[in-house]
């Protein structure tokens, strides 16, 4: 069953038109700030591996710093190709604590 599990602080959050890497265990998260809202999903791109959180924000998508594939922040799809998509997470913020839901 799903539960929401620290991965970081306020303070650690991307600034706005920014993504970071977290690590949460074994698992990298990609986190990004979209026009003042946090999101977050997985950190590798389904083309090569890219890691996402090393990217830009152009609009309302994340594009891997590799070759360039974009992802739209809020529904993990792949800008050209829907049916691609990588798993996104509930993200929450608890006073100084920022949770993810895996």
């Amino acid at each position: 069953m799903p539960s929401f599990t620290r991965i970081a602080s306020k303070a650690e959050l991307p600034d706005e038109g920014e993504a970071r890497e977290f690590n949460l265990g074994e698992k990298m998260i990609c986190i990004a700030n979209v026009n003042g809202e946090i999101t977050a999903m997985d950190n590798v791109c389904l083309h090569r591996g890219g890691p996402l959180g090393q990217g830009v924000i152009e609009g309302d998508k994340i594009v891997c710093p590799w070759h360039g594939w974009q992802y739209v922040a809020k529904t993990g799809e792949a800008a050209h190709n829907p049916a691609a998509k990588l798993a996104i997470y509930l993200i929450k913020v608890e006073g100084d604590d920022v949770l993810v839901e895996i």
